[in-house]
Formats: C-alpha cells, sequence, structure tokens
C-alpha cells in the first residue's frame, strides 16, 4: 500500500542514510521502526499482576471471603483483644 507522509527534511535524510547503511530501501526502514514503535507496550502500562498466596497460620479456614464485613468484625475483635 502506497501513502504520504510528511517529515522534516533533517529526519528524512537521516532515515535514508540509516537505510542505505542497513542495506534495505528507505520504505523497509520506515515498516520495522512502526513495528518496533507499536510493538512496544504503552507508556505507563501497569505491570502484571500477580496474585501472592499464603499458607498455614495466616489462613482462618472458617472465614468467609464472601461477606466483607465479617472480616472487618473479625479484625476489630483482633485489634482491640491484642490490647
Amino acid at each position: 500500500m502506497r501513502t504520504t507522509v510528511s517529515l522534516p527534511d533533517s529526519l528524512l535524510d537521516s532515515a535514508r542514510q540509516a537505510a542505505a547503511e542497513r542495506g534495505i530501501t528507505f520504505s523497509e526502514l520506515v515498516e520495522d521502526a512502526l513495528r518496533l514503535l507499536l510493538a512496544r507496550a504503552p507508556a505507563g502500562a501497569a505491570a502484571p499482576f500477580r496474585l501472592h498466596t499464603v499458607r498455614g497460620r495466616l489462613v482462618d479456614p472458617g472465614l468467609d471471603l464472601s461477606r466483607t464485613s465479617a472480616l472487618t468484625v473479625q479484625e476489630d475483635e483482633a485489634s482491640f483483644r491484642c490490647r
């Protein structure tokens, strides 16, 4: 496919020189550059989420995680009982 792109003269000259040094056409250089740019992760992309799990005494097998109010009550009871 053909298209027209406007570039500053200095950038065009540098790109043509870089293509010649690599032994490729200007079009191939532009194609490679666009592929690299589009393959990069967007700026500010969040790091992959990693779930950390625990075993042993930290886990209360009787705790119903679908009831968040129960979590709050249990946490409050544990905090006030220890003081």
